[in-house]
């Protein structure tokens, strides 16, 4: 899985959802191979890592949402893209229970306006768009494999089996060279929606306090480091650059390790070397209790691998919220996305 040397050298990527987890990561390891990066950026995050690294200093940015197809259309055409790495997305869950239409506007409307711009702009570019395990829904087999039906029924996986049905129209009824990726639970460092799992254990450990977690710590997930997510992305683009047989597919991607919520905390309870106890709450609603995924057709047509194991990427993980909770209080201001207690999954 090295990357083709010289493959990204000057090609010209449109990247949405980039001041995200996975979208400054993702710029990272383009502008480390060389791209001519575009992002599109609706609202300016200070505490993203785009911004915290200076990456937004190394790439052209175009103002605006991932709603308008007029503008996106624009984009692509003038800046003469060749790969699109589709990224943006609500994708927190307790937001989409909350704030259903703007979870769809987001997700299903900005996937069909990039879509529709992609093949209107006159360049057909690659498009790589980000799905999501939960698109399949609740499903009765594990782990999912790609041939599993899309059956979301909460309103962010619903959002995600559209996002996905959608990529796979344009791909079949088109011809537009797409593909869809499936992942599970990014994590890493960067990301600041603290009462996620991994970044909310973390910060209440460092700071002295209980680990919350909503569910009942039985929740089985599928963790993916977001290095790992950002280098699938590449090595499927450069795939379906090279090898015509994968556009129209969608890929899960996967360490292919499942973790119930309680042990994920209880790893980084470890790691941390802390004595400290979760805080069970089992108020968990509208989500899925066991979720992993099959990455065999990944190993099989992309030959693909993760690179990282889960305790190497919790190490680096950690190492990253020290130092980021350090250099906030060394400068007497609250992390970025500062809000109450953190409450894992």
């Amino acid at each position: 899985m090295t990357p083709t040397e010289n493959f990204w050298q000057d090609r010209r990527v449109f990247v949405t959802g980039c001041t995200g987890l996975v979208g400054s990561w993702t710029v990272r390891a383009l502008r480390e191979r060389g791209a001519h990066v575009v992002g599109l950026v609706r609202d300016r995050v200070s505490g993203s890592e785009l911004v915290r690294a200076g990456l937004h200093r190394h790439l052209d940015i175009v103002r605006g949402g991932v709603e308008s197809q007029p503008l996106l259309e624009r984009a692509l055409a003038e800046y003469e893209i060749q790969t699109v790495i589709h990224l943006a997305a609500q994708t927190i869950v307790g937001i989409a229970n909350r704030s259903p239409l703007s979870t769809f506007e987001t997700n299903i409307k900005g996937t069909w306006c990039l879509l529709e711009a992609a093949r209107r702009c006159g360049y057909k570019p690659h498009v790589v768009v980000a799905s999501s395990d939960k698109a399949y829904g609740d499903q009765p087999v594990l782990p999912y494999t790609e041939d599993a039906p899309l059956q979301g029924r909460h309103p962010y996986d619903a959002s995600k089996s559209c996002t996905d049905i959608l990529a796979l129209t344009y791909a079949h009824t088109y011809g537009l060279p797409v593909c869809v990726t499936r992942c599970g639970n990014f994590y890493g460092g960067g990301d600041l929606n603290w009462n996620r799992i991994v970044p909310g254990t973390i910060r209440s450990v460092l700071r002295g306090e209980p680990p919350v977690i909503r569910s009942d710590g039985s929740y089985v997930r599928d963790y993916f480091y977001v290095k790992d997510g950002a280098a699938a992305y590449l090595h499927l683009a450069e795939c379906m650059a090279r090898r015509p047989e994968v556009l129209g597919h969608a890929f899960n991607f996967s360490t292919e390790i499942q973790v119930t919520a309680l042990q994920m905390v209880q790893r980084i309870l470890r790691l941390l070397g802390s004595p400290l106890q979760p805080v069970v709450l089992g108020e968990a609603q509208n989500e899925i209790k066991h979720q992993y995924l099959s990455a065999a057709k990944a190993r099989a047509l992309l030959a693909w691998r993760p690179r990282y194991t889960l305790d190497n990427a919790l190490q680096e993980t950690t190492d990253w919220y020290r130092a980021y909770l350090l250099s906030a209080a060394a400068d007497g201001t609250p992390a970025a996305g500062e809000g109450g207690r953190a409450r894992a999954a």
